[in-house]
C-alpha cells in the first residue's frame, strides 16, 4: 500500500524563463492530498491552473497551460522531475509567465525536491493502469502506450546531424533512475533555427549556458553530459508530458521521434477512452507488459527541437 506525498517544506529558485528571457521566481509548497500539481500565478492574485491535460495551450516548442487566459509556459521539465520523484500534490507559485529554464535540465529542480523532502499524506495513491494499447502516428513520428506493471518509456530520436546519430532511452523510470539518467539532460537547439525562432518571439532567455547548440557539424557549447544528451532529454520531456494525465502511470511509453504535440495527444486520447485504463490505489499489479513497438521510418524527417 502506497500513500500520497507531498513535499515537506516550501523551497524556491529563481531564474530566466527561455522563450520570454523573463525572470521568475518559482516557490514550490507543501499541498493536501487529493489537490494534484496545481500552478498558481502570484503576480496575478494566485490564479490557479492545474497540470492537467485539460488546461493544454499550445505545444509548440515548449509545452503550455493556459485558463480563463492565463498562461503558465514551458512547464515540462518541473513537471518531470515532480512525477519522477512521487510527489503527488504540490503548489508551484511562479511571479511569470514562465517557469525558468535555469541550465536547460530537470537536475536544478531535483535538487530543489532534494532539499525540499517529502511528507506522507493519508490518503492512498492512485494509479492509472493501462489494461488496453493505444497507438498512432504522424507520418515517421509514432507513439503509443501499453499495458506495462510499473511506469516504463523508450524514446528514439534521429536528426540526421553529423553530431547526432541515432539514439535511443529505454528504462523503468523512478526517482532515483530518473535523477542520474535524465534529469542533467539538457534542452538542445540548432544554430541555423535560432534566428527564425526570434522572430517567432521565442527563445529570448536562451543561451549557451541554457542549452545545447549545434552548428550544421557539431556541438558549439561541450563537453555533453551524455554521449546520447539529445535522446536523454526527449525522454525527460516526454514524461513531463504525460504527467499531465494526472496520476502516476502503470504504463509502457513508447515514442518514435514524437514530440510535445504527439506527448499530449496521447494523454488527451488515453483520458478520453476509458475501456483503455482503469484506477487502482494497487502499486505493483500482475500485468503482464505488452512491448510492441510501432514500425518507424528513420527515412523521414526528423522532428525539430525542443
Amino acid at each position: 500500500m502506497t500513500y500520497q506525498l507531498t513535499i515537506h517544506k516550501p523551497v524556491e529558485i529563481e531564474g530566466a524563463g527561455l522563450h520570454t528571457g523573463v525572470r521568475g521566481h518559482l516557490r514550490l509548497l507543501p499541498a493536501p492530498a487529493d489537490t494534484g500539481i496545481v500552478f498558481r500565478r502570484t503576480d496575478l492574485d494566485n490564479f490557479a491552473i492545474e497540470a492537467h491535460v485539460r488546461n493544454v495551450a499550445r505545444v509548440s516548442y515548449a509545452t503550455s497551460l493556459m485558463k480563463q487566459g492565463v498562461l503558465i509556459s514551458t512547464i515540462e521539465h518541473l513537471l518531470a522531475a515532480l512525477y519522477s520523484c512521487g510527489i503527488d500534490n504540490v503548489f508551484a507559485d511562479l511571479d511569470a509567465i514562465e517557469v525558468p529554464i535555469l541550465d536547460g535540465s530537470a537536475k536544478p529542480f531535483i535538487e530543489l525536491l532534494d532539499s525540499a523532502g517529502t511528507r506522507q499524506l493519508r490518503r492512498r495513491r492512485r494509479y492509472l493502469r493501462v489494461v488496453k494499447p493505444l497507438e498512432f502516428g504522424d507520418g515517421g513520428r509514432h507513439i503509443g502506450i501499453y499495458p506495462a506493471a510499473e511506469f516504463r518509456i523508450c524514446c528514439t530520436v534521429d536528426y540526421g546531424h553529423p553530431a547526432v546519430g541515432p539514439q535511443r532511452v529505454e528504462m523503468t523510470m523512478d526517482r532515483e533512475t530518473f535523477s542520474r539518467e535524465l534529469a542533467p539532460a539538457r534542452t538542445f537547439g540548432f544554430l541555423k533555427d535560432f534566428l527564425n525562432l526570434q522572430a517567432m518571439g521565442l527563445i529570448r532567455g536562451g543561451s549557451l549556458a541554457n542549452a545545447i547548440v549545434l552548428d550544421d557539424s557539431s556541438v558549439l557549447n561541450g563537453p555533453l553530459r551524455f554521449p546520447d544528451e539529445f535522446g536523454r532529454h526527449k525522454a525527460l520531456d516526454l514524461i513531463g508530458d504525460v504527467a499531465l494525465v494526472g496520476r502516476p502511470l502503470q504504463a509502457s511509453v513508447i515514442a518514435h521521434k514524437a514530440g510535445h504535440a504527439l506527448h499530449t495527444q496521447l494523454v488527451t486520447r488515453l483520458l478520453q477512452d476509458r475501456t483503455l485504463w482503469t484506477e487502482t490505489t494497487e502499486s505493483g499489479p500482475a500485468v503482464v507488459p505488452d512491448m510492441h513497438r510501432p514500425a518507424g521510418d528513420s527515412s523521414q524527417a526528423p522532428a525539430p527541437a525542443d
